[in-house]
This record gives structure tokens, C-alpha cells and sequence, in this order.
């Protein structure tokens, strides 16, 4: 088989390679806020998808509607604390729920196995603490994805939207320059960090449609990172 020019991709995980429809995140938001009295809808669970869990849960609680529903509700602006609280709150929930959903979409090992016959490497980047991914990696495993890096939140000085999880991937994989990315609205703003730098350019063109550089097979959205050959 040809071998790539491409050295690596990094891929996101929920709704991504994994849980179609990225619903285990939507599912424990809509559950932690409901136990504090404070209804949030689905479309407002999914405005910060991709964000580190936290930082969701900071997004959520400044959103305007959510701010004043919360202010109703408890009588005061939201604070850290109750960032604190609801973060401690969801994790356990993100886990069962993530766990639940771990079923790979259509498509993603054979691509996985299609690049690493090439001699691709694979990474992956993901807004879910390492806790939260405790149980996804093995089950990711059995049905034949186990990237060679995974890069959780927590595990750089920032997360998303600024680009410091996917170099810390291309690192970890000896992968570089980093030249295309794409990941919905957060992407955008990663590649503006990158492309500042002179090290990024989109290639990911949103949900449904692939990263230029990866062979098009069943799976529908992709999302990647491409550190190539080519310089």
C-alpha cells in the first residue's frame, strides 16, 4: 500500500469516532442541571460542545437565559463554586453516560486501520477528563480504535478553543508541522491560533464532511489535525 504523506491525525471523540450524535455530553447536562432546578434545553447543552466539561459548564451559566433562569431559581448570580459543584456533579454522570454511548460510528476502525497502513499515526484530542474516558478507551479498543496518543482536558494549561491539546498531541507523536485542522466553530478558532503562528490552516469543513487528506469511506463527520511529510 502507498504510504502517506501525511504524518499524523488527530480525531475528537464524541460524535467523532465515537457515540453518533455526541449525546452522552447532552444527556448528563440536561440531568445535573435539572437536579439544581435549572432546565437548560439541548440546543443550549450543545452551543460549547467540544469545550473541557468545565469550561461548558462556565459557558452554560453565563448564558443569558441560563443566567437569569439560575438567578430565579437560587436567588443569586451563578459563582466558581457552583462551577465546582455541578462539574463534581456531572463527572460521574458523564462517565455512565459516556460509557453508554461508546459504540464507534460506521466506518472509523477500518479508516483508523486504512491510515495506519499507510503509516499514519493517530491521535486524539477530547473536552472529557481522563476519569470520564476511563471506561470509553477500552471499549474504543475492543471494536478497534485505540489511538496512539489521547490528550484529555485538564492535561494542558488550556483547553479548547486555544490549540495547546492538539500540539501536545502532534508532540507526543513526534508529528510536525502541524498544517490543517477543522473542528466546527472551536476549530475555527484553533486554527486562527495556529494560523498566527504560521503553523495552521483549515482543512476540516464541519460536520459531514471530511478533512482533505483523509481517504472518504462510511463515516460521516470527520475531524482532524494533519501534521505532513510534505515542508
Amino acid at each position: 500500500m502507498t504510504q502517506s504523506s501525511i504524518q499524523a491525525v488527530v480525531f475528537d471523540w464524541a460524535g467523532t469516532m465515537v457515540d453518533f450524535g455526541c449525546r452522552a455530553p447532552v444527556l448528563a447536562l440536561l440531568e445535573v442541571f435539572g437536579e439544581v432546578g435549572v432546565e437548560v434545553t439541548e440546543a443550549e447543552a450543545r452551543r460549547d460542545m467540544g469545550r473541557a466539561k468545565r469550561d461548558h459548564i462556565r459557558a452554560l451559566l453565563a448564558a443569558p437565559r441560563v443566567a437569569d433562569a439560575w438567578r430565579a431559581r437560587h436567588g443569586q448570580a451563578s459563582d466558581e463554586a457552583d462551577v465546582d459543584r455541578l462539574h463534581d456533579a456531572v463527572e460521574p454522570k458523564m462517565r455512565a453516560a459516556a460509557r453508554d454511548c461508546a459504540a464507534l460510528m460506521p466506518g472509523a476502525a477500518s479508516l483508523v486501520a486504512d491510515l495506519r497502513a499507510r503509516g499514519v499515526r493517530i491521535g486524539s484530542t477530547t473536552g472529557y477528563t481522563r476519569p470520564m474516558m476511563t471506561d470509553i478507551l477500552p471499549l474504543a479498543a475492543d471494536q478497534g480504535y485505540a489511538p496512539d496518543v489521547v490528550v484529555c482536558a485538564g492535561e494542558t494549561r488550556e483547553g479548547r478553543p486555544s490549540p495547546l491539546m492538539m500540539w501536545k498531541a502532534l508532540v507526543d507523536l513526534g508529528a510536525w508541522p502541524a498544517r490543517r485542522l477543522g473542528h466546527r466553530s472551536l476549530g475555527v478558532r484553533q486554527r486562527r491560533w495556529l494560523e498566527r503562528d504560521g503553523a495552521g490552516q483549515l482543512a476540516g469543513r464541519g460536520p459531514g464532511r471530511p478533512c482533505r487528506g483523509v481517504r472518504q469511506g462510511s463515516m460521516g463527520r470527520r475531524r482532524a489535525l494533519c501534521g505532513r511529510n510534505d515542508r
